[in-house]
């Protein structure tokens, strides 16, 4: 990367500096249950325990009141965010089904990705048996990159497969 972007000095070149897992759970206020499998799905995919989050405010549309517990939540640093790296990129997804790559766009101009995983089931450590219900969840990779194009770079060195751009 130092090359191809004209980098004098190692320092500015991007690094990976968290990994940050947040699943959703709608109905978490109709089954209590559901979004303790969705914490124990992410404690396991990650080896970190994962936090539950609240509601910020109240919405009564969604019969939602502010402080109601409604996701989980698992920040991944260091060594533990690399190993997840590497099972995500060598190990999850290949199970995906027609998967053909990650879209280009998915940065959000400073070089982080977001990428949505529609069911915790590509990941080896999940049983297919005991799913009660298919969770999916966002992994966002968060990097010290000032544009997309540097982002994009650092994780294809990474190995993160991306979408051929049609031309």
């Amino acid at each position: 990367m130092k090359e191809k972007f004209g980098y004098k000095n190692i320092m500015p070149i991007p690094k990976l500096t968290k990994i940050s897992l947040n699943c959703g759970v709608g109905k978490a206020n109709e089954d209590k249950d559901r979004l303790q499998q969705a914490v124990s799905d992410l404690t396991v995919i990650t080896g970190q325990k994962a936090v539950i989050t609240k509601a910020k405010k109240s919405v009564a549309n969604f019969k939602l009141r502010k402080g109601m517990p409604i996701g989980a939540n698992v920040t991944l640093r260091g060594t533990i965010m690399y190993e997840f790296l590497d099972r995500l990129i060598s190990i999850a997804v290949p199970r995906i089904r027609d998967f053909r790559g990650f879209p280009t766009t998915a940065f959000d101009g400073r070089g982080n990705m977001s990428i949505g995983i529609t069911e915790q089931s590509v990941f080896p450590e999940i049983d297919p048996d005991k799913i009660k219900s298919i969770q999916g969840f966002q992994i966002t990779l968060v990097t010290t990159a000032k544009t997309n194009e540097e982002g994009r770079e650092l994780l294809r060195l990474f190995g993160l497969p991306f979408a051929q751009e049609e031309s």
